[in-house]
């Protein structure tokens, strides 16, 4: 796409824009009483302006069918969960079956190490992307220690060749082979938090399969932002938050994925509770754990019903606007993003671009690299009506989101960010 740095540009491919529309079913933050520019998806996407009448419809049956609202009505809470399990197999690339939306990420994460973390003799490494999430590294960290092993020893960590800010893929791989016997596990994020960098999933699983290792990825960063194929890649696990670019609210509900070969083995080792027991019988209370088949098994305890009916209104704007076309409008949009950024920066000294350049190894993220003054940039960006976000030490990442970011939203940004960097 030939891009050009002027306002009539951008207008142009909003008039063009088929998902434009969506813009209006989400409410805008306010600063200075304007609509704010936002590019926070990867921190916490807009609220849905359906949201609202989803959870009210829940309150309504809290208040007038209390208990008996798990089992009469329309929609009983009792299955209320399964109402989400469609719309986010289609979002992972999953089947129905292999999908459960439950808990929060970290707590579906342990779960799963619960699981597909099971040391053995020589084989008990894990490797791991360097400087990923905290909350992957502190549960991984944990694990390892649970099982009696020092996380020095058990955990590789993946870092970039001295001068680059990603990992290549080829090196990735190489690390897995060279682990070989040793390896346990691959556990890595699907999309990298700080750079924005998309990690090669099926290269990466079928490289941990050939070498005896299970692999599962953290999809926060990569659930409704780029398509995913778990099942036809054969990955093992996988968890997600939903409330990036999934925008289902703050601290709202998770999701897990496990690949049926693994789903329907009752023999797994796993973490137990009541709502993964066999629904038909559940509320027999008696001893001795069945777990439901496939994913639902890992299931612990009740839905969360008030987040999953946030969510819930967020998987039908997935299903309306299509995975494929959100990929593409995002694809476009960032790479005028970065088209701008590149013609308005005075140059490496300023700052430098850390995400990839090729718009297949990146979701709808930039990352800035300020080499100058970082939390000053940021500040001067917010006060402006811009919002992004601040990664220390000094990164600024930019998400423009396709489901509600325009191109002259993104052309007024780089017209903030000049003004900013010519008296930075």
């Amino acid at each position: 796409m030939n891009y050009l740095n002027t306002l009539a540009f951008a207008q142009e491919q909003d008039r063009n824009d088929p998902l434009k529309h969506f813009k209006e079913r989400f409410y805008a933050p306010q600063i200075n009483r304007q609509d704010a520019i936002y590019f926070c998806g990867n921190s916490l996407g807009l609220q849905p302006k359906s949201a609202q009448m989803y959870i009210d419809n829940e309150m309504y049956k809290w208040a007038n069918l209390a208990v008996e609202g798990h089992f009469k009505g329309e929609e009983p809470w009792f299955n209320y969960h399964r109402l989400l399990t469609a719309g986010s197999a289609r979002v992972v690339g999953a089947l129905e079956s292999e999908v459960v939306i439950m808990n929060q990420l970290t707590v579906n994460l342990h779960l799963m190490l619960v699981s597909f973390y099971r040391p053995e003799g020589k084989r008990f490494k894990v490797i791991m992307e360097g400087g990923a999430f905290p909350s992957d590294q502190y549960a991984l960290e944990t694990q390892v220690k649970f099982h009696g092993y020092n996380p020095d020893e058990a955990i590789v960590e993946l870092f970039p060749r001295e001068g680059e800010h990603t990992l290549r893929t080829e090196d990735i791989l190489q690390c897995i082979k060279d682990c070989g016997e040793e390896l346990a596990l691959v556990l890595m994020g699907g999309i990298n938090y700080y750079t924005g960098q998309v990690y090669d999933m099926q290269a990466i699983t079928k490289a941990g399969h050939e070498a005896g290792a299970v692999v599962g990825f953290d999809l926060a960063h990569a659930a409704g932002n780029i398509p995913v194929k778990l099942h036809d890649w054969e990955v093992d696990f996988a968890v997600w938050c939903t409330y990036k670019y999934l925008n289902s609210g703050p601290g709202g509900t998770a999701g897990a994925f496990v690949h049926e070969r693994h789903g329907n083995n009752p023999q797994l080792p796993r973490f137990a509770g009541w709502w993964g027991h066999d629904a038909s019988v559940r509320f027999q209370m008696q001893k001795g754990f069945i777990p439901m088949p496939g994913a639902e098994g890992w299931q612990v305890s009740n839905a969360q019903i008030l987040p999953m009916a946030v969510h819930r209104a967020s998987l039908e704007l997935f299903d309306e606007a299509g995975m494929e076309n959100l990929r593409d409008k995002s694809q476009k949009l960032t790479g005028y993003l970065q088209f701008l950024i590149d013609d308005v920066h005075v140059g490496k000294d300023v700052l430098e671009v850390i995400t990839p350049r090729d718009a297949e190894a990146r979701g709808c993220q930039i990352s800035m690299l300020v080499k100058q003054n970082a939390r000053e940039l940021f500040n001067k960006l917010m006060e402006a009506g811009i919002i992004v976000d601040f990664r220390e030490p000094s990164v600024i990442r930019v998400a423009p989101t396709p489901f509600y970011n325009s191109f002259e939203e993104v052309y007024r940004f780089s017209e903030v960010l000049h003004v900013c960097l010519q008296n930075h």
